[in-house]
């Protein structure tokens, strides 16, 4: 019985990426590729559509 390890396309430059526990950025590449992607995310670039969570400053000075 052969295994086949699978892979998956790293979220930032596309490159395949083994899923395998020795690959410790998995689903990304490098480490490079993981802080670009979290750098999307805290900089709001990257976000989840929907209603805030918690609502702004300018929310609380309406009240």
């Amino acid at each position: 019985m052969s295994s086949k390890i699978n892979t998956v396309d790293c979220p930032t430059c596309r490159k395949a990426v083994a899923w395998v526990e020795e690959i410790s950025y998995r689903p990304f590449c490098s480490k490079r590729c993981k802080l670009i992607d979290f750098g999307e995310w805290a900089s709001e670039r990257n976000s989840i559509p929907g209603q805030p969570v918690y609502p702004s400053i300018e929310d609380n000075y309406d009240q």
